[in-house]
């Protein structure tokens, strides 16, 4: 079944064979995905967590890889959305069906973590920019659970 949004953009359900197409995506977005070794990391994820995927004209623009930590919390794990793509409401769509389909699965709190503030970076300032408009909120800044040139932001969000 497939979910639909304006714009001729389909949010397609949840798969966990996306590996190949998210790194596409990713190597197209290196302000934020500038490191081998996570583009790597990630696409194998995208390879065994559920990811739902975003197409306009049956080209993808846009993934969300969920990390179910326990039956009522989940992980953005990774996400991206091609920046052709950006304030279209590509991302809002995906977040929106992946809240559903965690919601449908009794899941209940939804985080995410980014690059903090402590890093200048216009690239992850957009990325934070969002979240908040999503209505995740700040919990926790890991200074080193990365690296230290990338303090970890953790946000949260309840789902209703």
């Amino acid at each position: 079944m497939l979910m639909s949004m304006s714009n001729a953009c389909i949010i397609h359900p949840p798969s966990n064979e996306l590996g190949s197409v998210a790194e596409g995506i990713m190597r197209a977005l290196p302000a934020w995905f500038g490191i081998e070794e996570g583009i790597v990391a990630y696409t194998a994820a995208a390879d065994r967590m559920p990811t739902l995927l975003a197409t306009v004209d049956d080209v993808p623009v846009g993934f969300m890889t969920i990390e179910r930590h326990f039956s009522s919390a989940a992980e953005l794990h990774v996400l991206g959305v091609l920046e052709s793509h950006h304030r279209q409401g590509v991302g809002g769509s995906l977040l929106r069906a992946t809240e559903a389909w965690l919601a449908d699965d009794g899941c209940r709190w939804l985080q995410v973590k980014t690059v903090s503030s402590d890093r200048q970076c216009p690239a992850y300032a957009k990325s934070r920019a969002w979240y908040k408009a999503m209505g995740f909120e700040p919990l926790q800044v890991f200074p080193l659970l990365w690296d230290e040139a990338n303090p970890a932001l953790q946000l949260v969000k309840r789902l209703d």
